[in-house]
């Protein structure tokens, strides 16, 4: 929302809402702190990778390679979403696996992406405790989950708390509903690690998006190298959390993207999509999930990884090393 961006006159009429908020996010944090309500714990080590804003901040990227990471060290992790934008995210709603296959409808876009890069079981579901259980039973040689998201989520106890904090920073530092803040950027100090993306002015590791191939979205094995776009004119797509990060990314390789911003899990129609041209479509590829039912010749998907500053990685394993002895 743009009044999130700055401490206008909107921002001013909601703050004694996001006071009234703060007050409810304090209270219950409290409550599962001194366990009049209970946090449920899966027995395995639980590493959470969440933000304090709404909306995306490469929290997804983070969990690939965190569980890429696990795999290259002998760990087998799981991974738990609550599967926002789909079916199975709604209160009440029964846990489920998300698969490469899925219905994005039923799971949403990133748990699918999550199971089509990560090579483990991802499962989701509005109580993540009950997934974990329910991921556990039907893999129990999994030893370690991480958490796409959550960070909030203090009904699933966990081991290690990773915050993302990505270019926008808190926006105008309210809370929501006045500004884009689920807690107070004071919570940052109570984490275990802190990464950031495109934001120098909060300390933490350093964490950059890569990619260098485009990929037609109407057969996977056309991949070509961004490089082979450079200087054209293309339809750049985005509905994610940060929609400016992608269109500069596109940008800094070279490419003059026509920026087409959409909101966050954003349900694209053909419509969207159509632009009355021939030019070259690109999107992320967690967009890329709920289009490939409206693909056409000339839409492109982007991937990208995560590249992390080699303390972070570091710093990890050798947290978790103590669970791996015990």
């Amino acid at each position: 929302m743009k009044h999130w961006s700055r401490r206008g006159a909107v921002a001013s009429l909601l703050w004694p809402a996001s006071l009234a908020f703060g007050v409810l996010v304090c209270l219950r944090r409290w409550l599962y702190r001194i366990n009049i309500l209970e946090s449920k714990h899966p027995g395995v080590p639980v590493i959470v990778v969440g933000n304090l804003t709404v909306g995306g901040s490469g929290k997804t990227p983070l969990v690939l390679r965190i569980v890429e990471l696990l795999r290259q060290h002998q760990w087998q992790p799981g991974i738990v979403s609550r599967g926002y934008g789909g079916s199975a995210a709604a209160k009440g709603g029964a846990p489920r696996e998300a698969n490469s296959v899925a219905d994005p409808a039923e799971v949403g876009d990133e748990p699918i992406l999550l199971a089509r890069r990560g090579g483990c079981p991802v499962w989701v579901g509005p109580e993540r405790a009950v997934a974990c259980r329910r991921l556990l039973e039907q893999y129990p040689e999994c030893d370690v989950i991480v958490t796409d998201d959550g960070l909030q989520h203090y009904a699933l106890a966990r081991d290690l708390e990773i915050c993302v904090v990505d270019g926008r920073g808190f926006g105008n530092g309210f809370l929501l509903p006045a500004g884009p803040l689920r807690e107070s950027p004071a919570r940052l100090s109570s984490v275990d690690a802190v990464v950031t993306h495109e934001c120098a002015a909060v300390k933490g590791y350093a964490m950059q998006l890569q990619g260098e191939t485009l990929v037609r979205l109407t057969d996977a094995h056309d991949v070509r190298p961004v490089q082979s776009f450079r200087g054209q004119k293309v339809h750049a797509v985005a509905g994610i959390g940060d929609p400016q990060r992608f269109f500069r990314h596109l940008a800094r390789l070279g490419l003059q993207p026509v920026p087409h911003a959409f909101a966050d899990h954003h349900w694209f129609r053909a419509e969207d999509l159509d632009f009355g041209d021939q030019m070259p479509v690109v999107m992320t590829e967690k967009d890329a999930v709920k289009c490939r039912r409206l693909a056409k010749e000339n839409h492109w998907v982007f991937p990208v990884s995560a590249s992390l500053d080699p303390a972070f990685e570091r710093w990890l394993l050798e947290k978790l090393s103590g669970y791996k002895a015990a």
